[in-house]
């Protein structure tokens, strides 16, 4: 076996122990990881065993480490799941059709979130829709703030049923998608048009229909996926 080998089966030793020191508490959220050479000395294991173990530990998103800082424990949540996939879906974007099947999958959930929006939305969640469209309005003539605007209305949607998985699945979206989206052309026209889809989610989640949201929302995707065509073709 080579030292290469020997080292790699050192560091996963070294990971799963410390994961399962985060994952009972022993060590806690926002806590620093013990210095590097007490964890050699702890698991009788040289320095660069412990530097390939924190890498480790960083890409499962249990430790947030940084040049010239000792790693800090993160507590494993949603948003740490999605992105320890971030690697994995960044290549699969790359595949033919990979994110038109991305965008699919947002057009779904989105579709479902309106409906229960519709539903279930209470007075702080039509208050926080109204600012973010608010919001939305007074950017139409400002591209890049246009941009996160429209970023922060859909992410009210995600945020109305209470289950943290859906902020993270929309933070994810966000983050994989960025690359494409910031090379779209940004014009007050289409702002416009972007912003009068918002309204007409807006209006039908405030009048209670579900299927009005639901058919508003889909157009206004559709719509926004046309869009992304005319830039980049079939992707």
């Amino acid at each position: 076996m080579s030292d290469k080998d020997n080292t790699d089966r050192a560091a996963d030793l070294v990971v799963r122990q410390l994961s399962l020191k985060i994952q009972s508490g022993e060590l806690k959220d926002g806590q620093t990881l013990p210095a590097e050479r007490d964890l050699m000395e702890e698991f009788g294991i040289s320095r660069t065993v412990v530097r390939e173990a924190v890498v480790a530990l960083s890409n499962k998103g249990l430790v947030e480490a940084r040049p010239r800082y000792r790693p800090v424990v993160r507590k494993p949540g949603y948003d740490a799941a999605f992105n320890a996939l971030e690697s994995i879906v960044t290549h699969l974007l790359h595949e033919p059709g990979g994110v038109k099947n991305l965008f699919d999958t947002r057009i779904m959930i989105e579709s479902m979130l309106v409906r229960e929006a519709a539903k279930d939305a209470d007075k702080s969640d039509i208050a926080r829709l109204k600012e973010a469209l608010a919001a939305n309005k007074e950017s139409i003539e400002n591209s890049a703030a246009f941009y996160q605007t429209d970023i922060d209305f859909h992410k009210v949607l995600y945020g109305i049923s209470r289950n943290p998985v859906l902020p993270a699945i929309n933070k994810a979206y966000t983050t994989w998608l960025a690359p494409h989206w910031s090379k779209m052309p940004r014009l007050p026209s289409r702002n416009e048009a972007n912003y009068q889809a918002h309204l007409a989610i807006f209006d039908a989640i405030l009048m209670r229909d579900a299927d009005l949201a639901e058919a508003a929302l889909r157009d206004h995707l559709q719509n926004a996926w046309s869009q992304v065509r005319e830039t980049f073709g079939d992707i």
